[in-house]
């Protein structure tokens, strides 16, 4: 699954894919995060790295699979 977090005063988003299985977990991480039970969000990527955000420099954040896109002429 894809995951995107823009952070508040950077010119890009955070991208890294997770494993599907851990949605759930993620989801409830980051409702933590925004409400301010955590003052840190800390995810683990497919790759083994972990990546941190301060809780106050989140401004949005994406999950799911990104879209096909078609090349061509095709429909």
């Amino acid at each position: 699954m894809d995951v995107r977090i823009g952070v508040t005063q950077a010119a890009r988003e955070l991208s890294f894919e997770v494993a599907d299985s851990d949605r759930d977990e993620l989801v409830s991480r980051v409702e933590a995060a925004l409400s301010g039970a955590t003052d840190v969000l800390w995810v683990n990527d497919r790759r083994g790295r972990s990546v941190a955000v301060p809780s106050t420099k989140i401004a949005y954040v994406e999950l799911g699979s990104p879209e096909e896109r078609r090349i061509g002429f095709g429909g």
